[in-house]
């Protein structure tokens, strides 16, 4: 074979392959692409066992400051992590914060859910995908996992695992996300001695 007919092969391969990756791309659109920081975050619909309606959405949220929350009420890090939320929500939720908290129980029932938040004392938003389809959607590798989404519906943070919701990084990012001025640090709030 000679020189140019090995670039002959060469492009011949590249170009099936360019086509094949445009087919997979058409064929599978979002569903390929990764769910980070810099994405518009994907869509979803679950049960409300905590909220405002039978069925809730992202779209429900349009223009809303979000932390989506991804758990199960058998995950000992998810138990742990709630009581940041729910002090989070106390904080922000006035100020227009919500918190979307999707159970992806599949053998637990909705009435589970419930009492299960009831019995933590969580006042946010609680939601129920029995058949885990967001975990799916968001391509959740463990839990909990969150993503904190802006008034654009663009994923701003993504988080594993239990996270202190109320440490100054976050409560810092949701005041600049919610348009707050910052908190003054506590020596910024002390009057000032004279000598």
């Amino acid at each position: 074979m000679t020189v140019r007919q090995q670039w002959g092969v060469i492009a011949v391969t590249l170009a099936v392959l360019a086509v094949g990756l445009y087919g997979f791309e058409r064929a599978f659109g979002n569903s390929v692409q990764p769910v980070g920081v810099g994405v518009k975050a994907p869509a979803f619909d679950a049960h409300a066992v905590v909220g405002t309606g039978p069925i809730e959405r992202l779209a429900d949220y349009k223009g809303d400051v979000v932390i989506l929350n991804v758990w199960a009420t058998w995950c000992g890090p998810c138990r742990a992590e709630m009581p940041t939320l729910e002090r989070l929500h106390k904080m922000f939720g006035p100020s227009g914060l919500k918190i979307v908290a999707v159970s992806v129980d599949q053998t637990a029932s909705s009435d589970s859910v419930r009492a299960y938040a009831r019995a933590m004392g969580l006042t946010f938003n609680i939601l129920h995908d029995s058949t885990a389809t967001i975990a799916q959607t968001y391509r959740v590798v463990g839990y909990p996992e969150s993503y904190v989404i802006d008034r654009d519906g663009m994923i701003r943070k993504t988080w594993l695992g239990a996270a202190d919701w109320t440490s100054e990084g976050n409560v810092a990012l949701v005041r600049n996300l919610l348009g707050l001025p910052p908190s003054a640090a506590p020596s910024d709030s002390a009057p000032a001695s004279h000598p």
